[in-house]
């Protein structure tokens, strides 16, 4: 393969996950540009992308990395793995970077970005995406990844196996990486958002990793009870969740190193903005909009809510 006859890729937040799919797409000979800021970008920029994972060590030097989209120009995907936070601002960057056929993949961790970012690019721009990648900056211009796998799944909302669709996922093999091409992308979505809001809000309230919070029976019931209100909700909008989805939710956590941890429990421990309010907040707020109960949730935002903003 040479980089003139393969799709282009642009890192729209090179931080732990966006920082680790880019590598590894790099590592495969795609052509891929990483857009960060800050101290992280500058370490790049100086001496690569170095990357960890339970079985590989690598570093990713020369690299394409840029502060500025219009450094880049049009590719064929945009992987956008921003804070929640920045969102708007982001999605309005990423108008240079798209073509024609364009297609951005959004890997955050919510149910608000899709709408956020079809409303400023255009739906037919926008393919759904969830990835299951435990990845953290250990350091500037360092990326660990620490769950045992690397999965991303992704489809058309119009359930179509589109040529990009087919493009993507063979890129996405090449790299290493898992790739499930699924029809019901936003039930993939919901049930990613199902684990994440209950780990986030476990991880962050008892400031614990997983292993405590699943050995012990009260997070745990705690943990089952928050992704039960979750459920409910989905159901609300008509999103097919089921006890199935919690129980292999629950499975998963189980699967991951005892001392690992959520990335907004790392925020929360360095004094960083919280995800809080597009987490169990969304949950809380979609809640009231369909009146369906959700206490477990409105307690972890009361418990969290001072410090949504960070040490500011």
């Amino acid at each position: 393969m040479t980089e003139s006859d393969s799709p282009t890729f642009a890192i729209m937040g090179s931080g732990g996950m966006g920082g680790y799919i880019g590598a590894k797409l790099s590592q495969a000979g795609y052509r891929v540009s990483f857009i960060a800021r800050g101290a992280h970008l500058e370490a790049m920029q100086n001496n690569g992308l170095k990357i960890e994972g339970p079985d590989e060590t690598f570093v990713i030097d020369p690299i394409r990395a840029t502060s500025d989209p219009k450094d880049i120009g049009p590719v064929d995907f945009v992987i956008f793995c921003v804070k929640l936070w920045d969102t708007e601002a982001a999605g309005d960057q990423c108008r240079d970077l798209i073509g024609p056929d364009t297609a951005v993949l959004s890997m955050q961790n919510g149910v608000d970005a899709e709408p956020i970012l079809s409303g400023i690019l255009g739906s037919q721009h926008v393919m759904g995406a969830t990835s299951e990648i435990g990845a953290n900056i250990i350091e500037p211009g360092f990326v660990r990844r620490f769950t045992p796998f690397a999965i991303i799944r992704f489809g058309e909302f119009d359930q179509r196996r589109s040529a990009r669709s087919i493009q993507f996922s063979e890129a996405i093999t090449a790299a290493g990486l898992g790739a499930e091409h699924v029809d019901n992308i936003s039930l993939t979505i919901w049930d990613k958002f199902l684990w994440l809001v209950g780990a986030s809000a476990l991880n962050c309230v008892t400031r614990q990793p997983f292993g405590p919070v699943r050995e012990d029976p009260d997070t745990r019931a705690l943990l089952r009870q928050i992704m039960e209100e979750v459920m409910s909700v989905a159901n609300a909008k008509g999103i097919p969740l089921t006890n199935e989805n919690i129980e292999t939710r629950l499975d998963y956590i189980d699967s991951l190193p005892g001392q690992a941890k959520v990335s907004m429990a790392l925020d929360l421990e360095r004094g960083n903005r919280l995800e809080l309010p597009w987490l169990s907040g969304a949950v809380v707020r979609m809640g009231q909009e369909l009146r369906v109960p959700t206490p477990a949730n409105r307690v972890i935002c009361a418990a969290l809510k001072h410090y949504i903003n960070g040490n500011v």
